[in-house]
Formats: C-alpha cells, sequence, structure tokens
C-alpha cells in the first residue's frame, strides 16, 4: 500500500513537471511621432531672447481661506 501511493505521487510529479508552458511574449509599445511639436534646435553657444517681465501685483489687505475637504467617515 505504502509504495503503491509512493509511485503515484511520483509518477504524479513527473507527469506535472513533463507539461509544456507556452513562453510569454511581450509586444513592445508602438512609438508614435507627431511631426511639428518640436522646435528647431539651437545652436550651441547662441543666447536665447528671454521674454518680457510683467508688473507686480498690487499688495492687498485681504486674507487667504483654505478650505479643507470634508473628512470622511469610516465605513462599517
Amino acid at each position: 500500500m505504502k509504495n503503491s501511493i509512493l509511485m503515484l505521487a511520483l509518477l504524479a510529479t513527473l507527469g506535472l513537471a513533463a507539461c509544456d508552458r507556452p513562453a510569454v511574449v511581450t509586444v513592445p509599445a508602438a512609438t508614435i511621432v507627431v511631426p511639428g511639436l518640436a522646435g528647431p534646435p539651437v545652436p550651441a553657444g547662441d543666447q536665447v531672447a528671454t521674454g518680457s517681465q510683467g508688473a507686480t501685483g498690487k499688495t492687498g489687505k485681504s486674507t487667504t481661506v483654505i478650505v479643507m475637504p470634508a473628512a470622511s467617515s469610516p465605513s462599517n
């Protein structure tokens, strides 16, 4: 009785180990090139002009109100 259970367990192990697992193939994501979004390259050493600076805002006598979201109640 002990030998037959041992032999069945051995045969089951060998049978499961012999199963062929299919290889996992990962397909890379397609790269989409959108023309016209990149600006022209700036040659090395050239200076880029800066934009105009905006005026400073007025100082005021107001207060800042920060509204916090309501705490969620624990679910039972």
